[in-house]
């Protein structure tokens, strides 16, 4: 994947997370966030990374299941009609989810979260709804999910991202190339100045 492991990067997705979120004041949460969302649902659908994780990660596979990889899981992602509607409506319930004190609800489930990841061996299933993976095949959706979505929050809030975050970038981008090699030259050049990406282009 790249010189951060699939661990080590979401250790550091998710520090850089808590960071961003708690330098989110209360007058922000209201703020427009991203597409449909407030601030509030983008930091409720970000805390998803965590709560998936936890409600994923042990589950016992059915029978003769067929382990798919991460590029599998975002393959069978996008394969799927496009869910739009109902991953808006997720984030903003999961945003009212968060209650009063959203700041310590996402710090729990965060919590949580890497407590599985510490007392799981990274062979353990993860049933997901796109394919099962072993966690470390899974790990990088998360971590994935946290980086992006951690830029979105300061991004939306006028913060600059926190050096963990920075460093997240780098793993991230590898395996937005690995999952999506067909359009790996586009972005490539357009990351060294050849070219310009279409307005709307994206690897996920």
């Amino acid at each position: 994947m790249s010189e951060v492991g699939a661990r080590a990067w979401f250790e550091l997705a998710s520090t850089g997370v808590l960071a961003v979120a708690d330098a989110i004041s209360s007058e922000q949460l209201d703020r427009p966030g991203l597409g449909e969302w407030d601030v509030r649902s983008l930091l409720g659908h970000t805390s998803r990374a965590f709560v998936t994780l936890v409600d994923y990660v042990g589950r016992e596979p059915g029978p003769d299941v067929e382990l798919v990889g991460t590029a599998g899981y975002y393959a069978a992602a996008r394969a799927l009609p496009s869910g739009d509607a109902a991953v808006a409506e997720r984030g903003r319930a999961a945003g009212r989810a968060l209650g009063d004190d959203p700041w310590s609800a996402v710090h729990a489930a965060a919590d949580r979260a890497l407590r599985v990841v510490h007392e799981s061996a990274d062979g353990t299933p993860a049933v997901t709804p796109f394919g099962t993976l072993v966690l470390a095949d899974y790990l990088p959706t998360r971590a994935l999910e946290l980086t992006v979505h951690g830029l979105d929050l300061a991004r939306a809030t006028g913060q600059e991202p926190p050096a963990e975050l920075v460093e997240a970038c780098v793993p991230a981008v590898a395996l937005c190339a690995r999952i999506s090699p067909g359009q790996a030259p586009q972005v490539l050049l357009a990351l060294t100045g050849r070219t310009v990406l279409a307005p709307g282009f994206s690897l996920l």
